[in-house]
């Protein structure tokens, strides 16, 4: 998976790729060899040349789209976009008086659906939770409109570019 990360206002070409719990992650040509294992929703442990660090990921503010992340007394803020699911989101904006699609942007489990069919939504607003990777997505509404298709249900495994819902 290949995202775009920003750090203290710098921006770092992410490339991760997982293998149970061992995680080859590549940033801006440095490559990463870590084993990560979760101990508790958002607390994990990892592991690199011989050092254990505990690792607590959660979300900077409730109205915010960065990622706090502290790794023992360091604390970071760390805002992640997919280069492609951008791409689609522009395009989504482009038409706003028509439909817009929510996609799965990689694989993963439906942990939580907080709309319904039919249910009202403004741009921004929470539309269901989608785990992949061991870390959960709230997948957000890319304009105001109505939710006129759910395709998702708790519990269910999607694919990437699968379609989540729709907005019109």
């Amino acid at each position: 998976m290949k995202l775009t990360a920003e750090l203290a206002g710098t921006e770092h070409a992410l490339e991760l790729e997982r293998d149970g719990v061992r995680v080859v992650a590549t940033v801006d040509d440095r490559r990463y060899e870590i084993e990560a294992r979760a101990i508790e929703p958002g607390i994990y442990l990892l592991q690199a040349g011989g050092r254990v660090y505990e690792c607590r990921v959660g979300h900077a503010q409730a109205t915010s789209d960065t990622t706090e992340v502290q790794i023992g007394s360091q604390v970071f803020q760390i805002a992640l976009s997919d280069p492609k699911r951008l791409r689609h989101t522009a395009a989504a904006g482009a038409q706003a008086a028509g439909r817009a699609q929510v996609l799965a942007a990689m694989p993963g489990k439906v942990v939580r659906v907080i709309v319904t069919e039919g249910a009202q939504v403004e741009a921004g607003d929470a539309l269901l939770v989608v785990e992949a990777m061991k870390m959960q997505n709230e997948m957000k509404s890319p304009k105001s409109g109505t939710v006129v298709e759910l395709h998702a249900t708790a519990g269910a495994t999607v694919n990437a570019g699968d379609v989540l819902v729709v907005v019109e």
